[in-house]
């Protein structure tokens, strides 16, 4: 969503299907960028802030990360850590694809496109152990071949077994699944994320899916992991994000741009949901995603 637009980075996979990388910092591979593959990424030293998507948060040795395609994202460590870092990250990319015809063989395996599902927005594994994390990730360094798959494959089953994940940029728009229940919530998303700036209640929600206020707002819950109140809410601060990234517009006309009608109401959910005020986080964005602006990217 942001409008500092990122780097998009093209991964060989023409030899193999996963690629795995560490580094130090600093080093150039660290910016603003997005790439087709999905990407799992264990922070081995130092603490800093976590860019991904829209959302800016802290990160700390041991935090694992999973970001979804075409998803940007950047790890830039404070600058108290001055001295330069052989290894700071570990990371694994790999395509939707491969996972997919991995299912078409083994449908046991589906249950992990929800977890994908889920990465499309940016996942945080809370209270993953870093140790096996990291022993996961040098099992996959360390292997070739089929035994490298295999030890990839475990490891993304003991991730979508963890049962903290947290999304971190706005809520991912749900894909219509066949079902009638999905496909009518899937309506509802399209048109919030469509027309967030408009006064939507619940009961005129409920009304496009041709649901009662309850049922709907049960099976709301149930699709998208938010209810309605919250879900509009993530859509209009997220879209509210990209403005501050690129404009100099004031905070106040950004506010009634993605539908609040009250500044104080605005600053709260924004608070809320990011953990900083408008402005903060317009200050934090530019200061360390603009590339003009940082110097160790």
């Amino acid at each position: 969503m942001s409008i500092i637009e990122p780097e998009i980075e093209k991964v060989d996979r023409s030899s193999r299907s996963l690629r795995y990388l560490e580094h130090g910092w600093p080093t150039d591979l660290c910016r603003w960028h997005a790439h087709e593959e999905y990407e799992l990424h264990l922070i081995v030293e130092t603490r800093g802030k976590a860019f991904v998507g829209d959302y800016i948060g802290e990160f700390k040795a041991g935090d694992l990360f999973m970001t979804g395609p075409n998803l940007p994202h950047n790890w830039i460590t404070d600058q108290v850590w001055s001295k330069p870092l052989d290894v700071r990250d570990m990371l694994i990319q790999f395509s939707h694809d491969s996972v997919e015809k991995l299912t078409e063989g083994f449908p046991e395996f589906s249950q992990v496109l929800k977890m994908l599902q889920l990465a499309q927005s940016g996942i945080y594994f809370e209270g993953f152990n870093p140790t096996f994390a990291r022993g996961h990730m040098e099992s996959i360094r360390d292997n070739t071949g089929v035994e490298r798959i295999l030890a990839f494959i475990r490891f993304l089953v003991r991730l979508n077994e963890h049962a903290e994940k947290k999304t971190l940029s706005i809520t991912r728009l749900i894909q219509p699944e066949g079902g009638s229940k999905h496909a009518r919530i899937a309506e509802v998303v399209d048109h919030v994320t469509g027309h967030f700036y408009d006064d939507f209640s619940v009961s005129q929600a409920a009304e496009m899916a041709n649901m009662t206020e309850i049922t709907f707002s049960r099976n709301f819950q149930s699709v998208t992991g938010h209810s309605f109140i919250e879900f509009l809410n993530r859509v209009r601060i997220g879209q509210a994000c990209g403005m501050l990234y690129a404009s100099d517009d004031q905070i106040t006309s950004i506010a009634q741009e993605v539908g609040y009608r009250n500044l104080a109401n605005f600053n709260r959910h924004f608070l809320k949901l990011r953990g900083m005020t408008p402005s903060e986080y317009r200050e934090s964005a530019r200061k360390d995603l603009a590339p003009k602006r940082v110097s160790l990217i």
